[in-house]
């Protein structure tokens, strides 16, 4: 690098890390820097940027600790396109982040464009893009900047949709996808957005707001709008907080049996990538059956969503009750032979 090149870099790396000295700037960094050295010690990650408050802050205290720790981190935005502003948006992103020295790649998304369930099937084809963008730098962790706002919307949606305690709680710190070869992460889930927005506009002065976030069309705003009148109605959220870490403390004691299942009664073969399965398997409380049959279908597959629950229900009744030896299910297969259940993908 030119000595030019590499000066510049250096004033850029020294304005970005002065602002660690702003107190609320450096407390969430310090929990930053804890939640990756927990988590990932030494290990590279990449960061998936939208554009909105909650990423652009996310992306700063990812360069500060790579400054700090040498440690290569690389930046993912997609562009959906489904707005027509949004390739604009994409160059324009790009453009004002190198400027900070975080060289941001676009991920395209190319094909037709769903006309229905819009923000679910966007939802599935950006981890899909930004999972094969990580295989290729070899990097198996990527953070995402939600935050505690987005914790309560999730919660809430998922209630209305008669979710179960793994539903309900399903927004963790880490999540495992894609057999787990992906691990997703979001090391700000105990700040709000108006934390995050108060580091965005001190570090960059600019932000990008998808306008669909204000569509009353797609049911995650509408319900964002809702815990804002629940508010104004007495709606306490330290309790809601409560009630979720509570849940989450059962949902932790549920995962401890549902590991040690899958431990005890099946097996993995690495070479054929399926898994045997014994009958004691299916001998447990149905909540550990159905949870331990869904982690395998998830692996197996090697999907980023689990099949749905009512159809796992309704296959594990089947077998239990002989009516069926061979099914197919969430690109799957599931078949019974002899005293043993084997599960491999389909071709």
């Amino acid at each position: 690098m030119k000595k030019k090149s590499l000066s510049a870099k250096k004033k850029i790396h020294k304005k970005l890390l002065i602002n660690l000295k702003d107190p609320l700037i450096d407390r969430i960094y310090k929990d930053f820097n804890n939640f990756i050295k927990i988590n990932l010690k030494k290990s590279n990650f990449s960061v998936a940027i939208s554009g909105g408050v909650d990423s652009l802050a996310l992306a700063y205290f990812s360069k500060c600790y790579s400054i700090s720790n040498n440690i290569k981190v690389k930046y993912y935005h997609v562009n959906h396109k489904l707005r027509k502003e949004s390739s604009l948006e994409a160059k324009k992103l790009k453009f004002l982040l190198k400027k900070f020295d975080i060289n941001c790649k676009i991920l395209n998304w190319i094909g037709l464009k769903p006309k229905s369930n819009i923000q679910s099937v966007a939802r599935i084809k950006r981890y899909d893009l930004i999972y094969n963008e990580c295989i290729k730098d070899k990097i198996n962790f990527v953070f995402i900047a939600h935050h505690i706002d987005d914790l309560y919307e999730n919660f809430i949606i998922r209630l209305t949709r008669g979710s179960g305690l793994k539903g309900l709680v399903s927004f963790n710190q880490i999540k495992t996808n894609y057999g787990g070869k992906l691990k997703i992460l979001r090391p700000l889930i105990g700040y709000k957005k108006t934390d995050l927005n108060y580091v965005t506009k001190k570090i960059f002065n600019f932000k990008f707001e998808d306008p669909s976030n204000k569509n009353i069309n797609f049911k995650r705003v509408r319900i964002r709008n809702l815990i804002n009148d629940l508010k104004s109605e007495g709606l306490s959220i330290e309790k809601l907080r409560l009630t979720i870490n509570n849940l989450t403390y059962s949902n932790l004691a549920i995962n401890h049996y549902v590991n040690e299942n899958i431990r005890d009664n099946s097996k993995y073969n690495r070479s054929k990538k399926n898994y045997i399965l014994n009958n004691d398997f299916f001998n447990q409380p149905s909540e550990i059956v159905f949870r331990s049959l869904n982690n395998i279908l998830k692996k197996v597959s090697n999907q980023y969503y689990s099949p749905r629950g009512k159809s796992v229900s309704q296959l594990i009744a089947k077998f239990k009750s002989g009516e069926i030896k061979k099914i197919n299910i969430s690109g799957c297969i599931l078949e019974k032979i002899n005293n043993s259940f084997i599960i491999y993908k389909e071709n």
